[in-house]
C-alpha cells in the first residue's frame, strides 16, 4: 500500500496551473460543488521565502557609502547618502550604510526594527555559477550536488506533523523549485486562478458520476486516489469555492502588476483562507545586472522597487495575520566591487538579504563587511562571504517555524547562528 506522502512525492496528484474552471475534471469540480465549506485546519505560522534570480548587488542595495574604495571602484555606480538637492540620495540607515532609494517602502519597517538586513552573506562555495550556486544554496549543501532533498522541503519533515493539507509548503512558480525537492508533501501552483488537478496515472475504477468527493473516495478501487486522504478534498474544495480571481487586498494594499506581486498577493491569499499554509515561496528574476544596471533609475533601481513594493503589500495586506508571518530573501552570490565596462557588474561573492516580521529583530544591517580595499576583497575583486547564508536560514527557520534541528535541516553544518529573530 503506497503512503499519502509516498503518493504525492512521487506525483500521483500534482498541482498545477492548467485551468481552474476549465482545467478541474468536471466530476471533481461537480463534487466541489455540491460540498459544504468548512476549513478543517488551525491558524499556521508561515515562512515565506523570495529567491531573487540572477544574483543581486548588495553593495548597491545596501551600500556602504562610507567607504572610498567602493567609490573609486564604480565612479558611474556609486551612491551618495548626500542630500546634494538634486536627485534620490541614499536612504542613510546607520551613519554607514544606505538603503537604495528605490526601496523607500522599506524604511519605516527597519525604523520600526520590524526589517533586518544581513551583509556579506553567501555560500562558503566560491562557485560564480548561477545553476551550480542556486542549486547548493537550495539544497543547503554547498559542497555536496548529490543531495536530493531542498533545504526548505526538509524544513517541512522538521514541523512535526504529516501534512494535512497539500498546501502545508506552496511555491507559486510553474515547476517546482529545488528548494522543495524532497519526501514531504509540496506542491507548484503557477497561478490560483488557473488552478486545477492532473491525475498523473489513471486512477481506474473511479465513478466519474459520483456526487460527492466522499463518493469518488469510496469508489477508487486502486486506492491510489484514496491515498492523498480527505483531507486533500477539503483544501481542494476550499479553493474551488473562492473567488480567487476578485480577490480584494485590505488595508489600502497596493501589489505592483508584476510576477512577484502577482506571487504574493496569491500567497496572501493562502495565508488568510486558513488552508494551513506554513512555507511558501516565490521567486524574483531578472537580477544579473551585467549591462546598464544604472543608479537611482534602470534595472537595478526597477529591480528594488519591485522587490521591496510586493513585500510590504503582502505585509499590508496581512493585518491580523502579522504576527504569524515572516519574510525573507536570498540570492545566489552579489556582484564583484569594480563595475564592468558596460554600464554593470559581473558575477561576484557576497550580497545582503531582507528578513521581515513583527518577530524579527530588526533595525540592524548585521554581518561583517569589512572596507573595500583590495587586501579585503576575495580573489582580489569581491565582497567576501564572511555569513554562510545557513547561518541566517536555520535562525529565521528555526525561531520561526519552531523546528529547531540544524542536523537535519543543513546536513554537514556546524557553524554559528545569526540570531536576527527575537526570543
Amino acid at each position: 500500500m503506497v503512503s499519502r506522502r509516498g503518493f504525492l512525492k512521487s506525483g500521483g496528484l500534482a498541482l498545477l496551473g492548467v485551468g481552474l474552471l476549465g482545467g478541474i475534471p468536471g466530476f471533481l469540480a461537480e463534487a466541489a460543488a455540491s460540498e459544504k465549506i468548512l476549513s478543517p485546519y488551525k491558524k499556521k505560522k508561515t515562512l515565506v521565502c523570495i529567491f531573487q534570480r540572477g544574483a543581486m548587488d548588495g553593495l548597491m542595495a545596501v551600500t556602504p557609502f562610507t567607504d572610498d574604495y567602493l567609490k573609486a571602484a564604480r565612479p558611474n555606480l556609486f551612491m551618495s547618502a548626500a542630500k546634494s538637492g538634486t536627485g534620490n540620495p541614499l536612504i542613510d540607515l546607520d551613519g554607514r550604510f544606505g538603503l537604495h532609494p528605490a526601496m523607500k517602502a522599506f524604511e519605516p519597517m527597519f525604523r520600526e526594527k520590524r526589517l533586518g538586513i544581513v551583509h556579506g552573506i553567501g555560500s562558503p562555495n566560491n562557485t560564480r555559477s548561477h545553476f551550480d550556486a542556486q542549486d547548493y544554496m537550495e539544497s543547503g549543501t554547498p559542497f555536496n550536488k548529490g543531495t536530493s532533498s531542498g533545504w526548505l522541503n526538509r524544513a517541512v519533515g522538521l514541523l512535526g506533523h504529516d501534512a494535512l493539507t497539500p498546501f502545508t509548503a506552496v511555491s507559486m512558480t510553474s515547476a517546482m523549485p529545488r528548494s522543495f525537492y524532497g519526501d514531504n508533501p509540496s506542491v507548484a501552483i503557477s497561478n490560483l486562478q488557473d488552478f486545477a488537478i492532473q491525475m498523473r496515472g489513471n486512477p481506474s475504477g473511479a465513478n466519474m458520476a459520483a456526487k460527492s468527493f466522499e463518493d469518488l473516495y469510496d469508489q477508487t478501487a486502486s486506492g491510489l486516489l484514496k491515498q492523498t486522504g480527505k483531507e486533500s478534498f477539503e483544501a481542494m474544495k476550499m479553493l474551488q469555492k473562492t473567488d480567487v480571481k476578485n480577490y480584494t487586498p485590505v488595508n489600502g494594499a497596493v501589489y505592483p502588476n508584476s510576477a512577484l506581486g502577482n506571487s504574493l498577493k496569491q500567497i496572501a491569499q493562502l495565508i488568510k483562507m486558513d488552508v494551513g499554509l506554513e512555507v511558501a515561496f516565490a521567486e524574483s528574476n531578472g537580477w544579473d545586472t551585467h549591462f546598464n544596471q544604472g543608479t537611482e533609475n534602470g534595472i537595478f533601481a526597477r529591480n528594488v522597487a519591485d522587490l521591496s513594493n510586493s513585500m510590504m503589500a503582502l505585509w499590508t495586506d496581512l493585518g491580523t495575520y502579522q504576527d504569524d508571518v515572516t519574510v525573507m530573501t536570498m540570492t545566489e552570490f552579489g556582484r564583484t566591487v569594480h563595475q564592468n565596462g558596460t554600464g554593470g557588474t559581473d558575477h561576484g561573492r557576497a550580497s545582503c538579504n531582507f528578513i521581515l516580521g513583527n518577530n524579527v529583530s530588526g533595525g540592524l544591517v548585521y554581518g561583517d563587511v569589512k572596507p573595500l580595499a583590495v587586501e579585503n576583497l576575495e580573489d582580489g575583486r569581491d565582497l567576501a562571504v564572511t555569513t554562510d547564508f545557513r547561518s541566517v536560514f536555520s535562525s529565521v527557520a528555526d525561531r520561526h517555524l519552531a523546528i529547531n534541528n540544524d542536523h537535519v535541516l543543513f546536513p554537514d553544518w556546524k557553524g554559528n547562528r545569526v540570531n536576527v529573530m527575537r526570543g
